[in-house]
């Protein structure tokens, strides 16, 4: 049975969709079965797999709103095993539109939960709010990474989605795990990342990945070749992160 996790945090800019596409190709890398949703309106994750998003037929939108199966919309990637549910600019509507459902906010954990079978991990790329798209994502999801990057203003914010994660604990899924804080961007010549670094390890200790994703600039070249890291340099810093990344996770649940 496959777990859903989502990667969520509301602060834009902190790699989480760099994470999102990267982590689920190094995870088909190693074998494993992957699909990846692209739940953000922007795309980016689509687009990074080398999606044209402006010639889909049927997206995580029309699941959504129209009950198209999610089959219809899933495409293969150029990465063996990789598999993408992807987004539309139009998503940004379907908040408005899912507001009069019954159960709102399950509307995505039941399009999911049915493909659980099919695939050794879903992860979910969050939209950078906490808005009902994030809330679908979360009480569909087993767990959560929260990227954290290694900046001032790092921390700041955090707390309000550990808020909503307990919020959604109490209300929603109560078996919603936090899978990891995974800190990004990091620069060990830097004494703020550093700095930072320490700090959410001494706020989380154990809660916190091994992995840290270094500043790279392949990391940052790979998504406008519409590629993972691992296909545009598998020899850069960035890739190699994100496969100890993919390794820890595999490692972390087969406990």
């Amino acid at each position: 049975m496959g777990r859903i996790i989502s990667l969520a945090n509301q602060k834009g800019g902190v790699g989480k969709t760099t994470t999102a596409i990267n982590l689920a190709a190094s995870l088909a890398s190693l074998g494993k079965k992957i699909l990846l949703i692209d739940a953000d309106p922007q795309a980016n994750a689509s687009s990074g797999l080398g999606i044209d998003i402006r010639k889909l037929e049927f997206t995580i939108y029309e699941c959504l709103i129209d009950n198209v199966p999610p089959v219809q919309a899933i495409l293969s990637t150029e990465v063996e095993n990789l598999f993408v549910l992807p987004s539309h600019i139009d998503l940004v509507g379907a908040e408005i539109e899912m507001l009069n459902l019954d159960n709102r906010e399950r509307v995505l954990q039941n399009l999911l939960v049915p493909l659980k079978s099919d695939y050794d991990y879903l992860l979910i790329d969050c939209s950078p709010s906490l808005g009902l798209i994030t809330v679908n994502a979360l009480t569909a999801s087993d767990s959560v990474i929260i990227p954290v990057q290694c900046e001032y203003f790092a921390l700041e914010g955090i707390s309000k989605l550990l808020n909503t994660i307990k919020i959604i604990k109490s209300k929603l899924n109560p078996t919603l795990d936090i899978e990891g804080f995974l800190l990004t961007m990091y620069d060990n010549r830097l004494r703020l990342a550093n700095q930072v670094y320490g700090e959410v390890k001494k706020h989380f200790a154990g809660m916190v990945f091994e992995a840290v994703i270094t500043r790279n600039v392949r990391l940052s070249e790979a998504p406008s070749h519409g590629k993972p890291v691992l296909l545009y340099d598998a020899e850069s810093k960035g890739s190699s992160n994100y496969m100890d990344l993919a390794k820890e996770l595999i490692a972390k649940n087969a406990q």
